[in-house]
Formats: structure tokens, sequence, C-alpha cells
């Protein structure tokens, strides 16, 4: 499976962008701003290709468990190996404040804004599309890119 964010506008505090799965538009992203020097929590990743596995330990994990339940959710989705960056995921939320480096997913958006709408809608929509092709052993990559 192939995951692509196509970065369009790089703000002063935040990054918006368009997520496809196999070349099909999914949803909105927002993420932290491009810096030169990374911050911790308050940079986005690099452009390049990562590969993303699910992960069954930490808080982000058990709180989704018990918010979405053992049915829906079967990890988290970890966007793996980034240069300087650990446990990066996928999940909900609406502004830069709710990331610290991760890829916020929504179905509406308002750039001038920096906000993703629609947030757990866009996440139950296409988590599990992402979660299947992971149980079923199929290598899913995520590539980030830069307009």
């Amino acid at each position: 499976m192939e995951l692509i964010v196509e970065r369009f506008n790089s703000a002063k505090t935040h990054t918006d962008g368009l997520l496809f799965v196999n070349k099909k538009f999914e949803c909105f992203t927002l993420e932290d701003e491009f810096r030169e020097v990374k911050v911790k929590g308050e940079t986005r990743i690099p452009n390049g290709t990562y590969k993303v596995e699910l992960r069954t330990e930490g808080g982000f994990h058990a709180d989704y468990l018990k918010k979405y339940g053992a049915n829906f959710h079967k990890g988290m989705l970890w966007v793996k190996n980034v240069p300087g960056f650990e446990y990066i995921l996928i999940h909900t939320g609406n502004t830069d404040k709710h990331t610290a480096g991760c890829l916020l997913v929504g179905s509406t958006a308002d750039k001038d804004k920096a906000f993703i709408g629609a947030s757990v809608n866009a996440y139950k929509t296409f988590y599990p599309k992402v979660a299947k092709a992971l149980l079923q052993n199929e290598d899913v990559y995520i590539t980030y890119k830069t307009r």
C-alpha cells in the first residue's frame, strides 16, 4: 500500500497537506511547521519515504484501544525510521497543538485558521484500510513531499 502526503502550505506554525491512499485522495492532513533545525515536538518530519507499522504499546495505543475498542483498533499507525525522530504516529487532532511531529488527519480543512475538522471521521475511514493491509502482512509505505 502506498500513502502519499502532499504538503501544499508551509506556514509559520503548521503545514497543511493532502493524503492519498494508492493515488486516491483520502483526507486532509496537518503537521507541525518546517524548521531547518529540529525543535523537539515542534517540527515536521523531513520529506522522504518511510515504512508504516502497527505500534501496540505506549499511551496513544492504550487511549485508542479504550476509545475505539479492540475490534477496531489494532495498534497505532507508526511511521518508522525517520532520521532524528521517534514514535511518529498518524492520529486524530485539529491543530498543531495536537501534534508533536505526528500526522493529523481530517475530513475538512481551513488553512487560514490552521485547522482540520472531522478528524475522528477521517480516521475511522482511513485507519481500517491501512490496518487491514498491515495485518495481512502487506508492506505499507508513506511518502512525504512538499510542492
